[in-house]
């Protein structure tokens, strides 16, 4: 195939930055949906390691395919996991070279693949990332929520006392919350998310690169009306804007002035530096606060 042999030559430098490595691991990002977001060094890196380790080997074979790769492939998934990372772990250190890739997206994020990378590196073994697309960063940047600091949860368990505990415990977080789940259970999360978190602002991001892609500004009350009417179809993105601590919860909700005032005092804090954080708490000049003082 012609646009191999380009890709290949391109990838052929004099430096050897491209070349692919004996005994070497190499995690590859693959498309989420739209194949053309396959980057051209994924296809390099497929189309000359020794084999390829895929989470599910009846979806892999439809990407090689389209890009003409044929490569041994090996199941490596959650459920033999153990037995097959160190079979994959021996071969890579009789000197066999091995791309990782996942149903779809960067592998080891919400992922067997993570044990592997594990085992390899205490091994010994080289393991250098291919990016490409994830699911989580490209919901993430279409949000429209705030992007600087953020943190990936991933699936939530199934299990309603830890699924509880867990959103209990993220429930005051400032970031940006990032969650995957299924379309068979999206209700039940929204729900769930609305009961531990409050109604907040969320991105809803489904199909993300393909052809039904939509992407849903709304908060999780809305969201839940919206599919108990229209039956979710797809796999989601959720994205969750961070906690805000509205005055009726602030820790000096239920403090008078003073009582503001003198909970920094005998922190101690000096007497007008005191009443500058109170009048901040308060959004309320310093000026105002101090005259209602004296």
């Amino acid at each position: 195939m012609s646009s191999m042999k380009n890709i290949d030559r391109l990838y052929e430098e004099k430096d050897g930055k491209n070349k692919i490595e004996k005994g070497t691991l190499y995690i590859v990002s693959t498309p989420i949906g739209n194949l053309s977001d396959m980057t051209y060094r994924a296809v390099h890196v497929l189309s000359n390691v020794d084999f390829i380790a895929a989470e599910d080997t009846r979806n892999t074979p439809k990407l090689l395919m389209h890009y003409g790769i044929k490569k041994p492939l090996v199941s490596y998934f959650e459920h033999n996991k153990a037995q097959r990372g160190e079979q994959i772990a021996e071969r890579l250190q009789n000197g066999e070279s091995c791309a990782l890739v996942t149903d779809a997206g960067t592998p080891a994020i919400s992922d067997p693949g993570e044990d592997l990378v594990k085992l390899c590196r205490s091994l010994g073994i080289p393991t250098v990332p291919v990016p490409g697309a994830c699911a989580a960063i490209t919901a993430l940047t279409v949000s429209g929520l705030f992007t600087a600091k953020f943190a990936f949860e991933g699936f939530l368990t199934t299990a309603k006392g830890d699924r509880k505990r867990l959103l209990q415990s993220i429930k005051h977080d400032t970031r940006t919350l990032i969650f995957y789940e299924a379309p068979h259970k999206l209700l039940d999360t929204l729900q769930d998310m609305l009961d531990n978190l409050g109604n907040r602002q969320i991105a809803l991001c489904r199909e993300l690169t393909k052809i039904n892609e939509q992407v849903m500004n709304t908060t999780f009350s809305q969201a839940i009306e919206y599919y108990n009417e229209n039956r979710p179809k797809g796999e989601f993105v959720i994205v969750v804007e961070g906690y805000k601590e509205s005055d009726e919860d602030a820790f000096w909700a239920d403090m008078t002035e003073q009582e503001h005032v003198s909970f920094y005092i005998n922190g101690g804090m000096a007497k007008m530096d005191a009443i500058k954080a109170a009048a901040k708490d308060r959004k309320i000049p310093k000026g105002e606060l101090y005259k209602k003082l004296l």
